[in-house]
């Protein structure tokens, strides 16, 4: 009966291994998706986050055109690796409006002088608050918004060249 007792321990230790084991080979996927999507955006006023653009509201987002909603903040390095992006999504006719995400007006205004600005109004989310009511984890983020000011879609990370064909298909059906 004793030596029964010996085996426990490495019976334990083998199930342990198999459980880390099973964890490295399927990964879970850290993306939170907004449970916003489907729905209209809810109702917000911010502030104008830089001067040379103008304050945004959800009742800009429902002005019967879709439109591409970035969240990004000057701070965040895939924003800037998707700067060219959304500006070549602009220069295709896209009307992008943008959250400031917990930044300061000077740190975006440097940000866009150096970067581009294709943002036609850019609101001034300090707190998050906007940001986290829509269902964003964190920045960038980028969701398309139909005429009606619904949410249709999500882009989670940053915008690469790739998911440029695959955003204007869904503004075209957002349309």
């Amino acid at each position: 009966m004793n030596r029964w007792l010996l085996w426990i321990p490495l019976v334990l230790f083998s199930m342990f291994f198999a459980a880390v084991a099973v964890g490295l080979m399927m990964p879970k996927d850290n993306l939170i998706e907004s449970k916003m999507v489907g729905k209209t955006m809810p109702q917000f006023e911010l502030p104008a986050a830089i001067e040379q653009r103008p304050a945004l509201s959800s009742a800009d987002l429902a002005s019967g055109k879709p439109t591409l909603l970035n969240v990004f903040a000057s701070w965040c390095v895939p924003c800037i690796a998707e700067a060219p992006q959304l500006l070549e999504l602009q220069r295709a006719g896209v009307e992008i409006n943008a959250i400031a995400s917990r930044d300061t007006p000077v740190d975006i205004a440097n940000f866009l002088n150096r970067w581009g600005n294709p943002y036609a109004r850019i609101g001034s989310d300090t707190r998050s608050q906007v940001q986290l009511e829509i269902g964003s984890s964190g920045v960038p983020e980028t969701f398309v918004i139909d005429g009606k000011g619904v949410i249709v879609h999500q882009h989670i990370g940053d915008i690469r060249k790739e998911d440029v064909p695959e955003l204007l298909e869904i503004l075209r059906k957002a349309g």
